[in-house]
Parts: C-alpha cells; structure tokens; sequence
C-alpha cells in the first residue's frame, strides 16, 4: 500500500526499513523532518538525538558505526562545512556498520546564506554520493546506500535538495529490516588515522574509488531511458523530473541516481546514440565537467544558469524554444518580505540597539530577521557562531576604538552550536566584547526543536540543561546580566551599563518564543482613538500586529499577544489593553 510522503519522511521510512540503530544531526532546513520522523519510530529500535552542532553528530554517527550498528546524521549543505573534518577522515577509516549521511542542499536559497553544491564535498572526501529524484526513490535509496556503504566500507552521501525533501509523493512501504549489531573488533590501523596508518589508507581509498566507478557502470541507480529520440539529457535528481515535464518522451534520459563517482562506459554509450546531448543539472557543472573528460561533448552550463533553480518552463526555452504564457497582473504584486512575529522577544533587543546606533554583529536565525527594516539592526551576518568571534575581531580590528559601540548577538541554540568558542577567545585574548545571548528556549528558525539549553531531548523528555549564566562565568567571562527584552527600560539601560566596562560582557536576553505552545499570552492591545496622535512611533518596532489604518494606528486582535512593546513606544497612552 503506498502512502504520500515528504520526501524528508520517506528517508526516515527508509531508516526504519534499513535497521538503522542510531541517528544523530542537528536541524538544517531543508534538512530537519528527516530526524523528526524517524524520532517517532520506536526509540529502542531506531535512537534519535539532536546533537549541539553538526560535527558532534557527525562524529556519533561514526562511532557507532565503529561500534557496529548502522547510523545516520542529517544537515543541510552549510552544516556538511562544519561535519568537513569527521567525514573526511571518516572516509578513510571506513565504516564497521554501514554509515550514511544525508546532506539538503538549498538551490535558490530559500532558507540559507548561500547556495553551495555538496557533490563537491563527495569529490573532494572521495565518498559515494547518490541523488533521488522523488520520495520513493528517498526511501529507496536510503535503504541501498547502507548496502553501498558496507560492500565498499564507506561512509555514503545522500544528497538531496530542498524540492526533493520538501515535496511530497507516493511512497510503498517495506518490511524493516533486522540489521544486527556487527562485531567490533579492536583495528588500530583501520580506526587510528596517525600517518603511518593513514598513508595506507589513502591507498584503499583510491582502490575503493576505482571500484566504486565500475560499479557505477551498472548500478540500478543509474537508469537509461531510450525513447528513440535524437535529444538525449544526463540529469539527476529533481531536474530529472523538471525534464520529463518539459520533454516527455521527446527525448531519451540518462538518470544518474549516483553523482560519485560517476561512469564512464554508461555516459559514453548513452551520448553514443544522440545528435544532441544536454546536461541539466543545479547549481554547479559537476557532471558536464566530467562528461567533457571523458571525451563527450555536451551542452551545459552555456545555455543554463550556474544559479539558482531550475523549472519546467526554462528547460522546455533552453531545449525546445518555447515558452509558456503567463497570465500578467494588471496589478504589481505586493511584496510580504519575513518578518518577526508579532509578540518576538528579540523584538525589543532590536529596537534598543538601532536607538543606540551600535554596531551589531549578528547570526544565523529566525533573529537575523532584525537586520529588516524598520529594526534595521544588524551589521552582518556570516555563519553559525560567526556573531561571536566577528565581534572580537571587530574590536581588535579597530584597535578597541568600537568596544563601546559594538555588540554581538546570538540565539540559545546557535551559541550553544559554535558560539562558546567564540566567546572563549573573547575571554583568552580580552576585548572588551558585549555578547547578547537571545535565549528563547527553543531552536526556532527551523521550527522548535530541543536543544541542550532547553532541558529537553528529542523525545521533550527531561534532560541536562546548559546552565547559560554559569557556562558564561565558567569560561572567564564575569560581567554577566539577565534581562526580559519585553522589558525596553531596562533593556536598554543594562546594554548601556555592559557596553561603558572595560571588560568582555555577557547579556542574556531570556523570553520564550512567542508561537510555543506552552506560552501564555495576555488578551490583545488595543488603540484608543480619542487619544492617538497619529504619531506613528508605535510603528518604529515593525510589529506586524500594528497597521495603518484609514485614520490612525490599529492593532490586529488576530495577531496581538499582548506583548506590551508597543504600549511602551506611546507617550500619550492611546495603546491600552
């Protein structure tokens, strides 16, 4: 019986059919159902964890592949940066029990800083890398890279994309597997990846990669659809399906569903029997690089972007010379950029640093959100944890002429991710650096998940909670402050106090976020007409409860938490509850 499924709950499907024992990741959109499904499989069959930062899940993931079991970690394509170093070893090493590691990367960044093509990480660590086109091949696939990995002793990429992962399709499920729990056997020079030992592993390495390659050559993965046509397209994953559409059966198809390593013999007698041979694949010309090394001549990147993703309707141009008609409003649309909800605790933070004209180093969140105008507050924003250690060399740069006006900011989750070391610099090489800590218990931006500041695991059972305030003391920092950022007084005249030491600071700013279920918010503000003076200084906080109305401020009853930001911004009392 099939079932429809995102194609991120079809490679957890395919975890519990391959007897997968442990998962670990941290969320990544477009990454983070994959972990939240499989966590609703039976724990004592299928473990599930959200690990602090994608290293240390990537690291678990191979220790219990040492260990024997078969294990799992998810991210999307920043987060394989910050795995680089475990996987690149990793791949060395091999594996005991299969390991597989599932990387979303995010053409047309809908939800990232950029937009990055993982396949270049398969090249580089030499490790398999295969690419569904749908949900079933999501599951599908999941269930062969195991078989992969444990054939040819390697850990293998999953590599999917934010319309595979997200989109949904017709799934059939599968029995699970009972995949028991392998011998560990005590094997320095397999595991201890000293030189000695690593200098003979490159060698297997190179040997695996040839014999990977000849089994691409065969590989069910990888599909010819011979339709008799004079055009013929090697594609993989979505633009697979984006050509069918295009093209139908006016054209035959060379699917890759491995992208590493690639084969040879295949390509050359696929484009063998085509006047014309197209490679349409995002992002970067990874394939129609390969083709032309090997000697076939392909139409790539000449006729399509390096950018962005791909459609339908721009293949069926580039191809066909069509173009399909569009209904044109009469009207422009709208622009509805994100913006912070109504009631965001980091809403009040934002506002006091752009009244104090501070410099405001910022971080990946649904908080960099605050570099929007009307808040307009954040100077930068680079990667995970960057906030931290681009304020102290902010500073440094500047030769401490800016302590005084520069701050950082970070959320709960992503200090907790690489934001500690960051501050542990600032305390070990003193710059009298501000950090403003957004502690909204909870890793929002990719839609509540646990994390080791919150006291709460995967399965919201109690666990450990990082004490924030003691960590902070712990690694040398002793200026430290808690504030309510609903609170603009006092917001405002701590983040003056910490700005004016001479000393690194810390500031939490601690509120829970305004959509979690167990937040109890006040009735809705209202505008007393009689008294408003048309001002418009409530509307400096970019709330998206406040709107103009046809004579003065009004309050959306559907979107007001009762917050009371707003209310504070009223010198003449109008905003009441």
């Amino acid at each position: 019986m099939s079932k429809l499924m995102l194609g991120n709950q079809a490679v957890a499907r395919g975890l519990f059919e391959a007897g997968v024992s442990v998962v670990s990741s941290y969320p990544g959109t477009p990454s983070t159902e994959i972990t939240e499904f499989a966590s609703k499989y039976p724990a004592d069959k299928l473990y599930c964890e959200w690990a602090p930062n994608e290293k240390v899940a990537c690291e678990t993931a191979i220790g219990a592949s040492i260990a024997g079991a078969r294990s799992f970690c998810a991210m999307k394509h920043v987060g394989l940066n910050v795995a680089a170093d475990p996987i690149f070893t990793a791949s060395y090493t091999g594996v005991n029990g299969g390991m597989v590691l599932a990387v979303a990367d995010d053409p047309g960044m809908h939800s990232s800083q950029n937009e990055q093509d993982s396949r270049h990480y398969a090249i580089g660590a030499k490790l398999p890398c295969i690419e569904p086109s749908d949900s079933q091949e999501c599951k599908d696939f999941t269930i062969a890279a195991y078989e992969i990995s444990e054939k040819f002793d390697t850990p293998v990429i999953l590599r999917l994309t934010t319309r595979v992962s997200h989109s949904q399709s017709a799934v059939t499920e599968g029995e699970p597997q009972e995949a028991a729990l392998k011998e560990y056997t005590k094997d320095i020079a397999k595991y201890v990846m000293v030189p000695a030992n690593a200098k003979k592993k490159h060698v297997v390495v190179e040997a695996r990669t040839a014999a990977l390659t000849e089994y691409a050559e065969t590989s069910p993965l990888n599909v010819v659809e011979d339709n008799g046509a004079k055009v013929g397209i090697i594609t993989s994953g979505i633009c697979y399906q984006y050509a069918k559409e295009a093209l139908g059966d006016g054209a035959n198809y060379l699917k890759l569903g491995m992208v590493n390593p690639l084969p040879i013999k295949l390509i050359k007698d696929f484009a063998a029997k085509c006047e014309t041979v197209y490679v349409i694949e995002e992002l970067d010309d990874v394939i129609e690089t390969h083709c032309r090394k090997i000697g076939v001549e392909v139409v790539g990147k000449e006729k399509f972007t390096l950018q962005g993703e791909y459609f339908q309707s721009l293949i069926k141009k580039v191809i066909l010379g069509e173009s399909d008609s569009y209904k044109e409003f009469s009207e422009p649309v709208p622009v509805r950029p994100p913006v912070l909800c109504a009631g965001c605790p980091h809403r009040g933070v934002f506002y006091i640093l752009n009244k104090l004209k501070v410099t405001v180093s910022g971080d990946i969140g649904c908080y960099t959100l605050g570099s929007a105008a009307p808040l307009s507050a954040i100077d930068t924003t680079v990667c995970m944890g960057a906030s931290v250690s681009g304020l102290h060399g902010f500073n440094k740069g500047r030769r401490g002429e800016s302590e005084d006006k520069a701050v950082a900011v970070i959320g709960d989750s992503t200090f907790i991710h690489s934001g500690v070391t960051g501050l542990i610099n600032i305390a070990y090489n003193r710059s009298n650096s501000t950090v403003i800590i957004l502690d909204n218990s909870i890793t929002g931006m990719t839609g509540h998940q646990n994390n080791p500041a919150n006291g709460l695991n995967i399965y919201n059972d109690p666990a450990a909670a990082v004490d924030l305030e003691a960590l902070a003391k712990a690694v040398g920092i002793n200026s430290v402050r808690v504030i309510d950022p609903n609170d603009l007084a006092e917001t405002e005249a701590v983040i003056k106090e910490e700005l004016a030491k001479a000393e690194p600071s810390v500031i939490i700013a601690r509120r829970p976020c305004a959509l979690l279920k167990t937040v109890k918010h006040k009735p809705p503000f209202r505008i007393n007409a009689d008294k408003c003076k048309n001002c418009k200084s409530c509307m400096r906080i970019g709330c998206p409860a406040l709107c103009w109305g046809e004579k003065n401020v009004t309050i959306d009853p559907t979107l007001c938490v009762g917050c009371g930001l707003c209310s504070q911004m009223c010198k003449f009392d109008a905003i009441e509850e």
